[in-house]
This record gives structure tokens, C-alpha cells and sequence, in this order.
């Protein structure tokens, strides 16, 4: 037995046959095949009964196959807007994450801005692009400067950094190859960082800093000169910064597990990015990194994701262990 299911005093046989759901059909397809190999040899190798699944192939297999719970690591539309989790949730089978309705919300970057803006929560400046929009009173609005993105997509795809009217309408029409609804989204000039939250705790807070001209796929998926601060930098104010966060995890609705991307700019000021609701699991990704600061090794962490498919009873476990080990790490980072 896995050190994990002793500490959360399980067993493997607890979760009965796992079906694992990676690869889809979105434009984040690498990244889950990536990872879902990752998490299906973690599991594999902690005793459980796992087999995978890509949606890819048509749903049917999904339907007519037999299995008690879902593990979901699908990336992007058609598998971390709701549409997945609605038809977990009409065969009755318990699945990873968020619900149906958070999913659909976090994976709408504008809606999930509309949301925090309603409840005062602190997110950048926007405006939504269409082919008659006034590029130059757009990129005015913003002041001078923007970050244009599709709604739907994640990963950074068809995002574009722009200074200026003509580059403002380029930038739109690449990304509107992407998605029919796109955003300008006023530039924070600052530092970014990511918090990954683990069935409602916030993990680490993570720095990133990277040559490129914003956090994009390359930088997250493909360099190996991207810099990670854990610790980061932001010493005692860090618990000030993470609260923020779980708030704006909650206020969309998350469960399970999820990461929570913001930037702090020059003023020190706060801004809340998106809340990403199946964050990814590869070797250059963030959740593991923030987990292993903690001493959460890869299969601990996918166990414990999958663990919050089990009954009430596991989650008074879980939360003394994670709380545990979150003391330990702030009183030896943090103070």
C-alpha cells in the first residue's frame, strides 16, 4: 500500500475502478496526454484500478463502460467547461473537481470577471472585441496597453500582448480563429503569480518570471528558462495574497482542486487573472511543483485529488493531513 493511503487510512480497493479521461479534443490535447500519462502510472502504481479513456474517440465507450468514479484531466473546452462533468453527472458517477455550473463559469474568463468585479474583487480592466469595435478608443480605454484573449481558451492560447490600435485588431483576429468571444484585458505591468488550491487550502504561492513577453505556452509547457519562486517573494504578506485568492476560488465555486492566477503590480496592488479548474499535471507544471514544497510526492497528490470522490469521512483526513503539512512549510518559509 501507497504511504498516502495509509496516512488517509484507505485503500486502494476504497475507490473500486477508476476510469482516468485524458487527451479531448481542445486545443490543450498535448498537455493532457502529457499529463494523464503521468497521473494513469501514479495510480497504477498505487494499487488502484485504473483504466483511461480519451473523449476523442466518441463518447459511447464513456457510456457503456463500467467503472465508479472519474478521475478528469481533460484540458479546455469540451472537457473543463462542464461538459464532461454533465454527463459524469447524468450517469450518477462521481467525478474529480468542480461541478458542472464552476466549470462553465472559470472556463468563461468573462463571466468569471463579471462575477469577481459584481462581489469587489479586484481584476483588470476590459473590454470585448467584435469586428466593429473602435480599436483606437479600445486600446485608449485600457491605457495604451493590453493583454487580448480568447474567452474559452487556456494555456495561453491565442493570447497576444499589444501596444497600439493596429495591433490591438491583428491580435483579435488570431484569436477570434480560436474563439467568438474576445477580450482586451487592460496590461498589468508586474510580477505573476499562481496559487494551486487542494480541497479548499491554498498550497504555496508561486513566482514566475520568464524571458518571453508574458507567460505563454511556450514558457509554461516548452522552456526550461522559466524561473519559479518557492518561496516567493512575497515573504509575510504571502497569507494577506492567498486569502485573496481563496476567495476568488470560492466566489466561482471550485471544489476539489484548482489554481488560482494573479499578478501584483508596481503599486503592490492585487489582481485576480482566471481560476483554471483541471490545472495541468505535467513535468513543467505548477499543482505538483506547490504540492512537492510540501512534501507531497506526485502520487500523493493525484491520490488526493481522486480521494475527494470518496465519502465525507476521508475529508476530516485529508484536511489534517494537508493542514499538517501547510504549518510546517509556513513555519519554516513564512514565519
Amino acid at each position: 500500500m501507497s504511504s498516502i493511503l495509509k496516512t488517509l487510512n484507505i485503500m486502494a480497493a476504497d475507490f473500486g475502478r477508476v476510469l482516468l479521461l485524458y487527451g479531448g479534443t481542445s486545443a490543450e490535447r498535448p498537455v493532457s496526454l502529457k499529463g494523464g500519462k503521468a497521473v494513469h502510472a501514479a495510480l497504477l502504481d498505487a494499487g488502484i484500478d485504473c483504466f483511461h479513456l480519451d473523449p476523442a474517440d466518441g463518447l459511447s465507450a464513456i457510456v457503456d463502460s463500467s467503472f465508479d468514479r472519474a478521475l478528469i484531466l481533460l484540458h479546455g473546452r469540451g472537457g473543463e467547461d462542464g461538459s464532461i462533468q454533465g454527463l459524469l453527472q447524468l450517469m450518477g458517477k462521481p467525478y474529480t473537481g468542480s461541478d458542472v455550473l464552476t466549470s462553465a463559469l472559470a472556463m468563461n474568463k468573462l463571466r468569471t470577471k463579471q462575477l469577481w468585479l459584481s462581489q469587489g474583487l479586484p481584476t483588470p480592466a476590459f473590454v470585448v472585441l467584435q469586428a466593429d469595435t473602435d480599436w483606437s478608443a479600445a486600446i485608449a480605454q485600457l491605457g495604451g496597453e493590453a493583454m487580448v484573449k480568447p474567452v474559452h481558451e487556456g494555456s495561453s492560447i491565442g493570447m497576444r500582448r499589444v501596444h497600439s490600435a493596429n495591433e490591438l485588431q491583428a491580435a483579435w483576429t488570431h484569436a477570434a480563429t480560436y474563439d467568438s468571444v474576445v477580450i482586451a484585458e487592460q496590461y498589468i505591468r508586474g510580477r505573476e503569480y499562481t496559487m494551486a488550491v487542494l480541497h479548499d487550502q491554498a498550497l504555496p504561492i508561486i513566482g514566475l518570471s520568464t524571458g518571453e513577453a508574458f507567460y505563454d505556452y511556450a514558457a509554461k509547457y516548452e522552456l526550461n528558462s522559466t524561473r519559479y519562486g518557492l518561496p516567493c517573494d512575497l515573504g509575510k504578506r504571502e497569507p494577506e495574497v492567498a486569502a485573496l485568492a481563496l476567495q476568488a476560488n470560492q466566489a466561482v465555486g471550485a471544489r476539489g482542486w484548482s489554481r488560482v492566477d494573479l499578478m501584483i503590480d508596481q503599486h503592490d496592488t492585487v489582481w485576480l487573472l482566471e481560476v483554471n479548474t483541471v490545472p495541468g499535471m505535467t513535468d513543467h507544471s505548477l499543482v505538483p511543483m506547490a504540492a512537492a514544497a510540501i512534501g507531497l510526492d506526485f502520487q500523493s497528490l493525484v491520490v488526493l485529488v481522486l480521494a475527494e470522490t470518496l465519502a465525507d469521512a476521508t475529508a476530516i483526513h485529508i484536511n489534517s493531513h494537508l493542514t499538517h503539512l501547510l504549518d510546517s512549510w509556513r513555519a519554516q518559509n513564512i514565519g
